[in-house]
């Protein structure tokens, strides 16, 4: 009776140490895309305090507007797990967290996405205009879905060694 306890008390250690492993590896990848994030909001805001944003006609500016705010989506869904780790980390939570936050990292990135898309459209407007422009965001657009959804989305089916870290 006292191996069965002690082997349970073992399992649920290497349990706790995996899920902090995951959510450590999680928050690191987190740190790269909230410096890109949070920069490339400061340079969208900043454009609509310009002279030339002043003459854009309405395309530009819904296309800004846009880019933006899904730039904000983005800055609030990578930053979330945080939050959710600090009101839920002494709960016994950590799975929980984990799987969610999960989720809204690739709720994150796919807002990044749609965010450097937008980017890159109103540059191309900027620079080259027409379809031109439309041209580059639409490259940019799959591009960016084709590297961090699409190529690692087949790759989930691939058997690996390290199966059993969870969703982190």
């Amino acid at each position: 009776m006292m191996g069965y306890s002690s082997q349970v008390s073992e399992s649920e250690q290497s349990d706790q140490r995996r899920l902090a492993r995951n959510f450590n590896e999680l928050l690191q990848e987190l740190r790269v895309a909230q410096a890109g994030v949070q920069i490339l909001f400061g340079f969208l805001l900043s454009i609509a305090f310009t002279d030339r944003y002043a003459a854009a006609d309405s395309y530009v500016r819904v296309t800004h507007m846009i880019t933006i705010l899904f730039s904000a989506g983005a800055v609030a869904l990578l930053t979330a797990p945080a939050a959710w780790h600090r009101i839920l980390f002494r709960k016994g939570r950590r799975e929980d967290i984990i799987d969610v936050a999960n989720r809204f990292a690739i709720g994150g990135l796919a807002c990044l996405a749609v965010a450097m898309t937008g980017t890159i459209l109103l540059l191309g407007e900027v620079v080259v205009g027409g379809w031109a422009a439309i041209v580059l965001g639409a490259v940019a657009a799959v591009f960016f879905a084709s590297l961090w959804f699409l190529l690692p989305w087949r790759e989930r089916g691939v058997d690996t060694v390290d199966s059993d870290d969870g969703p982190a």
